[in-house]
């Protein structure tokens, strides 16, 4: 190397470590005092179910651990499962201002976009959880953390054909919400999968309220087993309904592994489903980390410009042979 060209990379190197910005410059310093580099971020988290409901109680849990971690301020919103009453509160939340919203997909594409389309305009950053809008986001920007629900979905029939045998002509029940078209790709998925290997599939719609109350669901589920008695398995459309399963069995004078009940989530009511013979598979989208790591998305968005995450959450299946190891978390409400 020359002289000349190593004064002049010397040069430039200076020049380079000169510009860099130390990270904790951009933090505000009451934050940097705190260990909380997200304080003065102010979030709108949609949880999804009501307080108290099994699933979103766990996404409740994750994300009060990251406002816990990260020192954002955060408003929790609670909508029932209810996707008209979701549009509803994105409105609010939108016209309320705050640095950014993570929403659950539930209302489908169609319904978000206006809003979304406002909420970009406004400044506010998006992230979406548990079901995703793929249209809003290659429009306007953010990212989804939660299972890929079609593949989801199909693999779980896929593997319920493989554990339990089924065969060409069999009889399965899949419980979904079929009037929600982005929400309802999971349970297509498995009906989908069943209906591949030549086993005829009852698809039975899922409103919301069965998702807040599963008891609401005995008497159509009920009906549907009595219509088809034949029934080998049913698929369920969350935790929710999963965990219910013995009510729904022992309403119809079912015991315990008559009939194959699966579906998807890791609640400690699932936990003793499985305890005690109801329930034989379930696949698991760890919906901790659909409340953490949206709020850690934003503030990272927020605070340093990074762009959005996207997390694919689905973990697996759990089943009869392995749900001891995802039981202690499980009951204790992080699965």
């Amino acid at each position: 190397m020359s002289k000349k060209s190593f004064v002049i990379k010397s040069v430039l190197l200076i020049l380079v470590f000169a510009t860099v910005v130390p990270l904790t410059a951009l933090i505000p310093a009451a934050a940097q005092e705190s260990g909380k580099w997200c304080s003065g971020v102010h979030i709108r988290f949609f949880v999804g179910g009501a307080e108290g409901d099994g699933f979103g109680s766990i996404v409740l849990r994750g994300a009060q651990a990251a406002e816990a971690d990260l020192g954002p301020t955060v408003d929790y919103i609670f909508s029932g499962w209810d996707s008209e009453r979701m549009i509803q509160q994105l409105r609010e939340a939108v016209a309320a201002g705050p640095d950014g919203i993570a929403m659950m997909g539930h209302p489908g594409d169609d319904a978000i976009m206006p809003l979304a389309e406002e909420a970009a305009a406004a400044g506010i950053l998006m992230m979406y959880q548990n079901v995703d809008v793929p249209r809003v986001r290659a429009a306007y920007g953010g990212g989804y953390v939660g299972a890929e629900l079609s593949s989801q979905g199909r693999a779980l029939g896929d593997e319920a054909i493989r554990q339990y045998g089924l065969q060409a002509g069999d009889t399965a029940i899949v419980v979904g919400p079929f009037a929600q078209q982005n929400r309802a790709l999971r349970e297509l998925g498995t009906a989908e999968a069943l209906e591949a290997a030549g086993i005829t599939v009852v698809r039975l719609d899922s409103p919301p309220e069965w998702a807040a109350d599963p008891n609401q669901a005995i008497p159509a589920i009920t009906a549907a087993l009595l219509a088809n008695p034949a029934t080998k398995l049913i698929a369920y459309p969350g935790g929710q309904m999963l965990g219910n399963a013995s009510t729904y069995m022992e309403a119809v004078d079912k015991a315990a592994g008559d009939i194959i009940n699966i579906g998807f989530d890791t609640s400690p009511q699932i936990m003793e489903g499985f305890d005690n013979g109801w329930i034989q598979l379930t696949s698991d989208q760890q919906p901790f980390l659909q409340g953490y790591l949206p709020i850690q998305s934003l503030c990272l968005s927020k605070v340093y410009g990074f762009g959005p995450m996207s997390v694919d959450t689905g973990a697996g299946f759990v089943d009869t042979t392995n749900y001891q190891g995802v039981a202690e978390m499980a009951r204790a409400g992080y699965r």
